[in-house]
């Protein structure tokens, strides 16, 4: 199921795509075809500093889309590798820049999305500046950011997963956090 605006498109507008584990969604600097939508899995979207390190700018999940710069752009400014086995869906670029020029209820939906979308980075930034590890976790999982692994959700908040693991066992002990299982926390 594809979710509002994008419903407002043609299905012919859709392409259906499943990749394995570290297969490629596309390349930085590839023609820009379109922006994704992940029904099911995992996509990093890397950087590369000059010095050669890998930086993850984004991770994209369940419900989300990515690459929404593409539509204003001719070419993807990073990689997006699948860290997971998942099922996307490809929305054409041409497409989606057509219906965005065309139909005024779709232009302001998308621009309703992408602006919820600003805030959720909004307050990732703020959980980044949040110095206590314990803090920093807490506030996270109150957002729901951890929704796949623990060493990936480390990475979201730029701490090590070992912190991060003694952080989860101090606030469980504290009983601000209940553990549900395998890496599965709840506020209490």
């Amino acid at each position: 199921m594809i979710p509002a605006p994008f419903d407002l498109v043609a299905p012919s507008a859709y392409r259906h795509r499943h990749l394995e584990s570290g297969e490629t969604v596309f390349r930085q600097d590839e023609k820009a075809r379109g922006l994704f939508y992940v029904q099911d899995g995992q996509i990093e979207l890397r950087r590369y500093t000059q010095n050669g390190q890998n930086v993850v700018i984004h991770r994209a999940s369940n419900g989300q889309t990515f690459a929404e710069a593409s539509l204003f752009a001719q070419n993807y400014h990073c990689d997006a590798i699948a860290i997971a086995p998942s099922h996307l869906v490809e929305l054409d670029r041409a497409v989606i820049l057509k219906k965005f020029v065309e139909d005024a209820e779709f232009s302001l939906a998308l621009a309703k999305r992408f602006a919820g979308q600003i805030r959720g980075y909004r307050r990732k930034l703020e959980i980044l500046a949040i110095r206590s590890a314990e803090d920093r976790i807490f506030a996270a999982i109150e957002e729901g950011q951890l929704n796949g692994s623990i060493k990936a959700f480390a990475t979201d908040i730029a701490l090590t997963h070992e912190a991060v693991y003694r952080g989860l066992a101090t606030l469980v002990d504290k009983g601000l956090l209940e553990k549900k299982g395998r890496g599965k926390y709840v506020v209490r």
